[in-house]
């Protein structure tokens, strides 16, 4: 009888152990396979983000100042009146459109802001162009006080220069704000400005030249 037992006992133990052995390797295959789900996941991510700033990532929209004109100008005791027109082009790089809305056009000159008008919202289709136009009067706004022209004789030649000679120069600055969808889901906000300056005749309100 107790050789017997010791046989049963023999061949017990094999089994016990196999069985811990078997139960250790599917534990160390489901470990692999998180593994494997997980670098797969991040593989995904890390290609949605490249494909994203590469081709979907939200971009400003680009502001192209085509002219100035100020179909009035006149100067007298020593204020200033006219009216001014800007056209500017708009062109939206994005594949979706692009909503602008609380979006500005001022106008200062001596860093000093003369005139002010809101640009009504709108909207521009992706990768499209829109051609924009403002319009506004300025009434009457006081010439900083400057030091006497330079004449001709000053500088070797040429006609006299400044306020009481020739040209002044106004600033016109522009700013666009609103938002972009991306993937047709999410939104984002872009912004985007322009400045220019404007050099006038000012017996004849010409414009003779515009920097931006």
């Amino acid at each position: 009888m107790v050789r017997g037992d010791s046989e049963v006992e023999a061949m017990y133990e094999p089994h016990t152990h196999s069985h811990s052995h078997h139960r250790s390797k599917r534990g160390n295959a489901n470990l692999a396979s998180c593994i494997v789900a997980t670098i797969f996941l991040l593989l995904i991510a890390f290609g949605v983000a490249i494909v994203y700033f590469l081709v979907f990532k939200p971009k400003n929209p680009k502001i192209a100042v085509d002219s100035v004109q100020f179909p009035t100008f006149s100067i007298s005791n020593g204020t200033v009146n006219f009216t001014f027109f800007q056209f500017v082009s708009v062109t939206n790089p994005n594949r979706d459109a692009f909503t602008h809305y609380d979006s500005s056009l001022q106008l200062a000159y001596s860093n000093a802001p003369v005139g002010f008008i809101f640009i009504p919202a709108g909207k521009i289709d992706g990768g499209h162009t829109q051609h924009m136009s403002a319009k506004f009067a300025v009434e009457s706004f006081p010439i900083p006080a400057r030091p006497p022209p330079v004449t001709a004789e000053a500088i070797g030649g040429g006609s006299e220069l400044g306020m009481d000679g020739a040209t002044m120069e106004i600033e016109t600055r522009m700013k666009l704000v609103g938002r972009v969808r991306v993937l047709k889901i999410f939104t984002h906000r872009v912004e985007s400005g322009v400045n220019c300056g404007v050099v006038i005749e000012v017996r004849s309100g010409s414009v003779l030249g515009l920097h931006c």
